[in-house]
């Protein structure tokens, strides 16, 4: 098998104390981060996934209006975006572990909690809570897998993308049933997912005394020369192609979320059919988030995986125009594909710094300034089909949307570092 760290470019050229002090570490810390890396990613998007399954159900039992329903939508990429610029500095205080490991008791306390609240107002509270820990562990994620596994970031990222895909489509597709089995009521199936973010903080507890999952500093003791300066992420052309690429994926894939059953529906699809297409859709990730990562490590460029992505989902957008129900299921698995732009960004935010510092910088600066990028498409979709009368402008949107993505994938994907750019600049 092909070295990851022959190909990784200018990210892997400083020295490799890192991977020195990988090797270092005992076999069971290696092992119990993997365990919590892993459990850490299914509990990045059940909070809102479980909660689309039984929305119609919380907003009945807690007499919600259809516009605080609707913002519910726009609240997760809004609290990725506000609290994820959190992350580095709580990181640099207190270190990525025990960050990552609050995350996770946020979202078990957020969940356990919102199902109970009496009136909306808990309910957004709780809900926000959750999506605070969601949204520091989203941005410290890469970061724990640069520090620990810095000569393999392909391999994990692809093992944590593929398994925040699975905590995704898991949730959606069996919160209804659980909930069914559980004795009806909604608010105890909604609740049963602390259960799994409650485990997630088990290891993360165990990691906490760890030197590099404690260290104090972001960057940890070998991250990088402690009299350099820090990298100004806002004077990176690569940070901003990839806060672009990140925000623009995003959008299609909260607009895939949100539209895609209601295109079927309305083409003469089945409702249940059309749930089971976004199913697909979703369950595409799973492989995919596996095997990008570890192909786009071996590549010195990522833009030819940014532009064959791109290139599905134009041909899924052109297909759900011109031919909806009767290629539904061709359409789905393209989208399905396109979609795993997520974690071909995530591969290329650890790949474009040379350091801890530098991945938890780019990490925050990529994720809350996309997440803001995102949060329009949705709403405009939905502005468009209600004013339009049909599915022809808003699935033009969609398409035109993939031009700028794959544009700007190429940009991020070219093998550089933020630290280089920035330097020339100071």
């Amino acid at each position: 098998m092909l070295d990851e760290t022959r190909t990784l470019g200018p990210a892997t050229m400083a020295p490799a104390p890192q991977e020195s002090a990988a090797r270092r570490r005992p076999v069971w810390v290696t092992r119990l981060v993997v365990v919590g890396i892993v459990l850490a990613a299914l509990n990045l998007r059940p909070a809102i996934t479980s909660l689309g399954a039984l929305l119609e159900e919380a907003r009945t039992g807690l007499h919600m209006s259809g516009s605080v329903a609707g913002l519910l939508t726009s609240v997760p990429p809004l609290c990725f975006a506000v609290f994820g610029v959190a992350a580095p500095r709580l990181a640099r205080r207190f270190g990525p572990g025990a960050v990552l490991c609050a995350g996770m008791a946020a979202i078990a306390a957020g969940l356990a909690v919102r199902p109970f609240a009496g009136n909306t107002a808990g309910f957004l509270a709780a809900t926000a809570l959750a999506l605070m820990g969601i949204a520091v562990s989203n941005v410290l994620m890469p970061v724990i897998v640069k520090r620990y596994f810095p000569d393999r970031v392909g391999s994990m990222t692809g093992l944590y993308s593929m398994a925040l895909a699975l905590g995704t489509s898991v949730a959606a597709a069996a919160t209804v049933p659980m909930t069914a089995a559980l004795g009806g009521n909604w608010r105890t199936g909604l609740a049963v997912w602390a259960a799994l973010a409650a485990v997630a903080v088990l290891p993360w507890l165990g990691l906490i005394r760890d030197r590099d999952a404690g260290e104090g500093s972001a960057s940890g003791p070998h991250d990088a020369d402690p009299a350099a300066p820090a990298p100004r992420i806002t004077r990176s052309p690569t940070a901003w192609a990839l806060a672009c690429f990140f925000g623009l994926q995003a959008t299609g894939a909260y607009i895939t979320m949100g539209w895609m059953p209601q295109i079927f529906r309305d083409a003469g699809v089945s409702a249940s059919t059309a749930g089971v297409l976004l199913a697909v859709t979703m369950v595409m990730g799973v492989p995919l988030a596996f095997v990008i990562p570890r192909l786009a490590t071996r590549m010195k460029q990522q833009g030819p995986i940014a532009v064959a992505l791109g290139l599905c989902g134009l041909t899924g957008y052109v297909g759900l125009l011109l031919a909806p129900a009767a290629g539904a299921w061709a359409w789905a698995l393209l989208l399905g594909i396109s979609n795993c732009s997520f974690p071909l960004a995530l591969t290329m935010i650890g790949m474009r710094s040379r350091t801890g510092a530098g991945v938890v910088r780019l990490s925050a600066f990529a994720q809350s300034t996309g997440y803001l990028i995102s949060i329009p498409g949705p709403l405009l979709v939905g502005v468009l089909y209600q004013h339009s009368g049909g599915w022809g402008l808003p699935i033009g949107l969609m398409a035109g949307l993939l031009v700028p993505q794959i544009a700007m994938g190429v940009l991020a994907g070219r093998d550089r570092t933020i630290e280089d750019e920035t330097r020339v600049r100071d």
